[in-house]
């Protein structure tokens, strides 16, 4: 750490960042960025949670704002706030965007305030609705990061079996509740995030097709990360795995600490990327997504429905 803080310069705005992996990885990101100013987004305000975030990274550029990433009028009413704190010159010019709020549940039926699948809701469309009403807001250089995973692959080499395959559908079937056959199961709640993450590769493609030059866009891949809270919602058997077997896989190929995936994403938000806007970072290497994820009659097909879901034209 510098032995005094630099002014802020520039702002990134963060969702998924008051716990587990997303906390690790906005400490690690102020420790590193003594220019910038994180904006994170929470449930509630965030003040509490930035107040941890300045104690633990020594850095006082830090603040929140309230936010359900489940309801887009939630998402509207920060993303208004954020734009006038930059407006007003409250905040430094807006260079980032991390979409790291993940969701996983053990069934595809629940719905939004606005009646939309949850899994979808949070894992794609909010990451949509985020960038869409800040867009003309970004300043070159600017750095989009959405977090996917590898679970998007489907084989047991990226989820060791635990996590089943993505069923791509039309994405009108996708984004509605109970739709699929097995929806109030658990193996079709795995299935539901499996292929949100698909879709947010597929979100990565089209926004790196569509924003201006100088704005650019990455997928990241965490890895297998006990501690994540994403287990949370499982069964005994589930929270048992997470919490006292996998951490010790840690040591091996197929799982990585919160430590290191935390490093990996602050580093994919504000590091120099060797890579064309629409990349897919694996922790710290720019590799090929799945050979499904290159699939632009679906990439365009997601986009023109998140378009109408969210009411922008």
């Amino acid at each position: 750490m510098p032995s005094q803080i630099a002014a802020a310069a520039r702002t990134i705005v963060m969702t998924g960042g008051t716990r587990g992996l997303g906390k690790v990885a906005a400490i690690e990101l102020l420790k590193r960025a003594p220019d910038v100013h994180l904006v994170l987004v929470a449930r509630s305000s965030g003040t509490t949670v930035a107040e941890e975030l300045r104690e633990a990274s020594g850095h006082p550029h830090v603040s929140g704002v309230e936010a359900d990433l489940a309801s887009l009028d939630s998402i509207r009413a920060a993303t208004a706030t954020i734009k006038g704190d930059l407006g007003r010159g409250a905040l430094p010019r807006l260079a980032g965007f991390v979409g790291n709020a993940g969701l996983q549940l053990l069934r595809a039926t629940d719905a939004t305030v606005d009646g939309y699948e949850a899994t979808f809701a949070v894992n794609v469309l909010a990451n949509y609705v985020f960038v869409d009403e800040l867009r003309e807001h970004f300043t070159a250089p600017a750095r989009i990061v959405l977090t996917s995973s590898d679970t998007h692959f489907g084989d047991f080499r990226h989820n060791l079996g635990m996590v089943p395959a993505p069923r791509w559908r039309d994405p009108i079937r996708l984004s509605a509740p109970g739709t699929d056959k097995r929806a109030t199961t658990a193996g079709a709640g795995r299935t539901a995030y499996a292929t949100s993450k698909l879709a947010v590769i597929y979100l990565t493609h089209a926004l790196a097709a569509r924003l201006p030059a100088g704005v650019d866009v990455f997928s990241f891949n965490p890895g297998l990360v006990p501690g994540t809270g994403l287990a949370r919602d499982g069964g005994p058997l589930t929270r048992f795995m997470f919490a006292q077997i996998m951490p010790v896989m840690t040591v091996t190929p197929y799982a990585r600490s919160l430590k290191q995936s935390g490093a990996d994403l602050a580093v994919a938000a504000i590091e120099p990327i060797t890579a064309d806007s629409g990349a897919y970072v694996n922790g710290t290497r720019v590799e090929r997504s799945s050979p499904e994820s290159y699939d632009r009659a679906r990439e365009d097909a997601l986009w023109a429905e998140l378009t109408r879901l969210s009411g922008f034209t």
